[in-house]
């Protein structure tokens, strides 16, 4: 189970293995500076699983947004062929 750590700053210089070792067991540490927390470090493999939930995160959003987009009655529903066209068409204009 992950701990969190509370390290002051300097900690990141004079004791930069244990850091990286507490790392590596999956704990998250908050680094303070004068006793007020300044950031928080976390491993790079629960980083990487971070960047990939957000990612997931925005589009489920995205697409939650079209879908509720598609359900306007007013909605203009376009095919794929015309879809891009309209992308080529903006693509050319800023170009030139």
């Amino acid at each position: 189970m992950p701990k969190t750590q509370v390290r002051p700053s300097r900690d990141l210089r004079n004791h930069y293995s244990d850091i990286v070792k507490s790392l590596k067991e999956h704990d998250h540490i908050i680094i303070t500076n004068n006793g007020v927390g300044e950031s928080v470090l976390i491993g790079y493999e629960n980083y990487a699983k971070y960047e990939e939930y957000l990612h997931r995160r925005f589009i489920y959003e995205e697409l939650q947004k079209s879908k509720t987009g598609a359900s306007d009655p007013d909605a203009e529903l376009l095919d794929a062929a015309e879809v891009f066209a309209r992308i080529y068409r903006q693509i050319d204009e800023r170009m030139l």
